[in-house]
């Protein structure tokens, strides 16, 4: 048999079609709706999906202050930083979080579940 009658199509950087999602985060549950974001950051979502080429749509995500963590996640869950210096290790609940920027939290959430690798970044 010489032919197939399937072929295998692996999308490059020139025929990927990238769009805009925009996002309503209220009353969304945060892990929920930061793996659905990182679903479509990835493109996994896509039919063409190529796990070597960035082939995820944008993402805008409104209403970040109206999201809802279950459980008593919004004060026992902390986040760990350090600063660089001696005695520089700094702790911050989801409620301050939100409290200055709401943003930063669902950035945190998303971060976490994309790869680690350039394709991440």
């Amino acid at each position: 048999m010489d032919t197939l009658s399937y072929k295998t199509v692996s999308l490059n950087k020139a025929t990927v079609n990238k769009e805009w999602i925009l996002i309503d985060a209220t009353d969304l549950v945060l892990g929920r709706l930061a793996s659905r974001v990182a679903l479509v950051l990835r493109g996994k979502n896509k039919a063409g999906y190529t796990p070597h080429v960035d082939c995820g749509d944008n993402v805008v995500i409104i209403n970040a202050e109206k999201i809802r963590l279950t459980g008593k996640k919004m004060t026992d869950r902390v986040y760990t930083r350090y600063t660089g210096y001696p005695g520089g290790q700094r702790f911050t609940t989801p409620r301050e979080i939100l409290a200055k920027r709401p943003e930063e939290l669902i950035r945190k959430s998303v971060r976490g579940m994309l790869p680690k690798t350039r394709l991440g970044h």
